[in-house]
């Protein structure tokens, strides 16, 4: 027998009280109802109906079988609902949050082609490193540059950003270019501020495959990234920033790049949304659009399978959204 459609008369039949109404409002015959609920029955070997010409009640099994039936049968209408989100165009609002830099750099001259393709989203854009609660802030994903604390959210890789230390030829004019980590100690740093984590972001280098933390003499930091590139354009300090952001200085001289034998470790950017059980179809389009937008970008793919995994975190990491 068709066990869900035998689920779904005897739901009909228990909310009409009647066998005849139950087949009026499904469209067959009465009979029909009849023999599925009996064939029900036997398959179960319970009794689900007390029934006699003029009255019908429900057992005591047929209470509880009629529970689970509802559970049931609203979990296969919320199944096809969502496959019918994934086949519909997506449409409706869409707030999304992200750092300056990384939004102007990448995000914003593509967002022709994401609204070519999805004209129906209407497309909310905050900048800033600011930690938010997506929840309580109506905030549907987040693009977040470095390690990920614990969470309870959804993290899809994106892609990674090189780090490159540079100066200005200015500043290496005046107090020389640092050639090993010991000499940093006679050089000032620029430091970024993060207000995500509120803490002061030290100058990081690998060295033999290890990230080793280096807290140099500063008297100035920022909390903006344009505002800290612009610091150590105007040779306030010695810099560590995205190789991307920095390129354009690094090509026409203003920056030149220092202690290239220490590289410090790309940083991964990840998009990050609510663990719902129903992902929304505007979400499911920016972040997939987002991941290919970074794969047809060289300057922040390059080292991906460079980047350790750290253990211990509960955040979860996939490399598809399909799930």
């Amino acid at each position: 027998m068709d066990k869900l459609h035998g689920m779904h008369v005897f739901i009909r039949v228990v909310d009409t009280n009647s066998f005849s109404r139950a087949a009026d409002s499904l469209g067959v015959p009465r009979g029909s109802v009849t023999r599925v609920i009996q064939e029900l029955e036997a398959f179960l070997r319970v009794r689900l109906l007390n029934r006699t010409t003029r009255s019908l009640s429900v057992t005591s099994e047929g209470a509880a079988y009629y529970e689970k039936c509802a559970r049931i049968l609203a979990e296969v209408d919320a199944a096809e609902a969502e496959f019918a989100d994934i086949t519909r165009a997506p449409r409706g609002k869409l707030r999304v949050d992200m750092s300056g830099s990384l939004g102007k750099l990448i995000i914003v001259p593509a967002l022709n082609d994401f609204h070519a393709r999805y004209p129906d989203i209407d497309l909310t854009l905050g900048f800033g490193d600011r930690l938010v609660d997506l929840v309580q802030e109506g905030i549907d994903c987040v693009i977040r540059i470095g390690e990920l604390e614990d969470s309870s959210m959804i993290a899809r890789r994106l892609g990674v950003f090189q780090l490159v230390t540079a100066a200005s030829r200015t500043y290496i004019a005046q107090h020389g270019e640092p050639t090993t980590l010991d000499a940093l100690q006679d050089h000032l740093t620029v430091n970024y501020f993060s207000t995500r984590t509120g803490r002061m972001v030290n100058l990081n280098f690998s060295v033999n495959g290890n990230a080793v933390n280096v807290r140099a003499r500063s008297r100035l930091s920022a909390n903006d990234g344009d505002a800290h590139l612009q610091c150590g354009v105007m040779g306030l300090g010695l810099i560590q920033v995205p190789r991307v952001i920095a390129q354009p200085y690094l090509e026409s001289g203003a920056l030149v790049e220092v202690l290239p034998a220490f590289r410090p470790a790309p940083l991964p950017i990840s998009a990050v949304y609510p663990q719902n059980r129903h992902l929304s179809p505007q979400v499911r389009a920016f972040v997939d659009w987002s991941a290919e937008l970074f794969a047809r970008n060289p300057s922040v793919q390059a080292g991906v399978q460079d980047i350790p995994r750290s253990p211990g975190k509960r955040i979860k990491a996939l490399a598809s959204i399909a799930a």
